[in-house]
């Protein structure tokens, strides 16, 4: 896969992409990162990129064509349409989920135009962007924080980026719950005790007690998932048991 970032902001990137999961990822040689300077596209000494809106309005909008401009000459001779994504990041997108994360890692390049200041004229959401993403419902000052969240999101579902395939099938949201509770050595600490089940070796008894308690955590602090959760017949009657006996997290079943 190749991500491109699009942006006013370049330096941005530098340190994210040099560090951690990105890193790793290009090591393996399984992602290849592009970052682009929106103003290298512009045609007027001065490098505009905004201007204001019409209708007035406060702030600037950034103009159409230096993000028509970057994005066209990043992808002459690219891969075909249907392989390809070009994501605008703005607060008027579709909420990010898991789900778009793993459709997103389906494609082989990736294009992320990052918005700033009052946003983007209408006709790059229209003419240019496949898609518009939000990670939710507040503002930020730029695009750049929330391309890099999402790029994380679905780089670490390419096969061979993290170390277990595992690893990404038993976290929050993977099968849409919230992931169980975690504990490491030392058995105990401060008198906090890791529950006797998990140190008892026997795979199957823990494998149940994980699934109870990702089911505990998830009517606690995320009910609303349980509405959309793929639950078998055996979840809907540990749910009613687990309600009747009352919700208590980390209770050591």
């Amino acid at each position: 896969m190749h991500i491109e970032f699009f942006t006013l902001f370049p330096q941005f990137f530098v340190s994210p992409l040099g560090s951690a999961i990105f890193l790793r990822a290009q090591d393996k040689g399984l992602v290849g990162f592009g970052i682009h300077n929106i103003r290298d596209y512009t045609h007027d000494k001065h490098h505009i990129t905004d201007d204001y809106p019409y209708g007035g309005g406060a702030g600037m909008v950034l103009k159409p064509e230096p993000i028509f401009e970057a994005v066209e000459a990043v992808l002459l001779g690219s891969v075909p349409t249907e392989q390809r994504a070009v994501v605008l990041m703005t607060p008027q997108g579709r909420p990010f989920s898991q789900a778009v994360a793993s459709r997103l890692a389906g494609y082989d390049r990736l294009l992320f135009i990052c918005g700033h200041y009052e946003g983007v004229d209408e006709r790059v959401r229209t003419h240019l962007a496949t898609e518009e993403i939000s990670l939710g419902d507040y503002v930020l000052s730029g695009g750049e924080l929330p391309a890099l969240a999402v790029a994380d999101a679905v780089i670490r579902l390419i096969p061979g980026v993290l170390g277990s395939a595992e690893s990404t099938c038993e976290e929050s949201h993977a099968a849409g719950l919230l992931e169980y509770p975690q504990y490491t050595r030392p058995p105990e600490y401060r008198g906090l005790k890791v529950p006797e089940i998990l140190l008892s070796g026997h795979h199957g008894a823990v494998a149940k007690w994980r699934h109870q308690e990702s089911l505990r955590r998830t009517m606690i602090r995320r009910p609303d998932l349980l509405q959309v959760a793929n639950l078998s017949e055996g979840d809907r009657r540990l749910i009613v048991k687990l309600e009747a006996e009352g919700l208590a997290e980390n209770s050591g079943l």
